[in-house]
C-alpha cells in the first residue's frame, strides 16, 4: 500500500489511472523521485510526510513534521461533539416544511455556537466542525507557529479560512469565556510509554504533540481548569485519550457532570467528555 501511494504521489495521479494503465513507464525523472521516496520510507519517514498530505473527515489535508499526523480514530471527537451539538446543528440547519413560515427561535437562542479547538496541529478538528457546523464560530490554538501555518493553508485549502479565527497561544490562555464546547486532541503519551510507541511517531512527529510528561496527563490537568472557565453553563469539554491513561482522566474529570469515557472502534478508551452545568 505504501509502494502504490508513493507511486501515486510521483506520478501525481489516482488509483483509477494507476490501475487503468499498467503499461505506464516511469520515465528517468520520475523513476529517481520514486527512489527517493522509497528510501525515505524506508527510513521510517512517514508516508504522509513524504506526499505531504492526508485525508481526515473526508478532507485532504496538508501535513508537514511541524505536525501530528491526523489519525482515523480522532474523527470520534467529531462524532461524539456533533452527537452532543445535534439540537444546535438541527435547528440551525433543517429547512421550514414546504408552504410554512419559518418560525425564529428567541434571539438568546440564535446566538452561534462557539467552539474552541485547543492543540489544532493540522488544523483538521477545527476544519471538521467548521465544515459541519457551518454556523459556528471556531477557534483554533496552538502554541507552534509552525503548526498554525499548516492550519491556516488547509483552512484555505477548504475555503474555510473566514471561518476559522486561529490563536498562537498555550491552551485556552487569552481566550476568555462563553464558549459551548472546548475540544482538544492534546498529547496524551507519557515518556515511560516511549518504548511502546512508534518508531516512525518517536522518530518523526512533533515531540511536544505526543508527550505530555511523565504520566501522559499533565496537559490535560493543564486543561481542565482553564477549559472550565472557558466554557458557559451547559458547555461540553471533549478530549482525546489512550486506554493507559484514561482511569486517571476519568479521576481529574470525577467533579465534572455527565461524565463518560468513550471507546473507539477496537474498544480502546479513545475519548473523555463532559459537561459544566454552573
Amino acid at each position: 500500500m505504501n509502494a502504490e501511494l508513493l507511486l501515486r504521489f510521483t506520478l501525481d495521479c489516482d488509483r483509477a489511472y494507476l490501475y487503468a494503465h499498467p503499461e505506464r513507464e516511469l520515465t528517468r525523472d520520475e523513476l529517481s523521485r520514486y527512489d527517493v521516496a522509497l528510501n525515505e520510507r524506508a527510513r521510517g519517514v512517514p508516508a504522509q510526510y513524504i506526499t505531504g498530505h492526508q485525508e481526515f473527515w473526508g478532507m485532504d489535508l496538508i501535513v508537514s513534521p511541524a505536525v501530528l499526523i491526523p489519525r482515523p480514530e480522532t474523527e470520534h471527537l467529531i462524532e461524539t461533539a456533533l452527537e452532543l451539538l445535534s439540537p444546535h446543528r438541527s435547528r440551525t440547519s433543517a429547512a421550514p416544511p414546504a408552504g410554512k413560515a419559518e418560525v425564529r427561535a428567541p434571539s438568546s437562542e440564535r446566538q452561534p455556537l462557539r467552539i474552541v479547538d485547543v492543540g489544532t496541529g493540522s488544523g483538521c478538528i477545527a476544519l471538521a466542525l467548521a465544515k459541519e457546523l457551518p454556523d459556528a464560530e471556531v477557534h483554533a490554538t496552538d502554541i507552534s507557529p509552525a503548526a498554525l501555518e499548516i492550519a491556516r493553508a488547509n483552512a484555505a485549502r477548504h475555503g474555510l479560512q473566514h471561518r476559522i479565527k486561529f490563536h498562537e497561544t498555550d491552551l485556552l490562555e487569552g481566550l476568555g469565556e462563553g464558549f459551548d464546547l472546548v475540544v482538544s486532541n492534546p498529547p496524551y503519551v507519557g515518556e515511560s510509554e516511549g518504548d511502546l510507541v512508534q518508531l516512525e511517531v518517536r522518530k518523526f512527529e512533533p515531540k511536544q504533540a505526543v508527550f505530555a510528561g511523565p504520566t501522559g496527563t499533565e496537559v490535560i490537568a493543564r486543561l481542565l481548569p482553564r477549559a472550565r472557565s472557558a466554557l458557559r453553563p451547559g458547555g461540553w469539554l471533549i478530549v482525546e485519550i489512550s486506554g493507559t491513561i484514561a482511569p486517571e482522566v476519568e479521576r481529574l474529570l470525577s467533579d465534572w457532570p455527565e461524565m463518560r469515557i468513550l471507546p473507539d472502534l477496537q474498544s480502546i478508551p479513545r475519548v473523555a467528555r463532559a459537561r459544566k452545568l454552573v
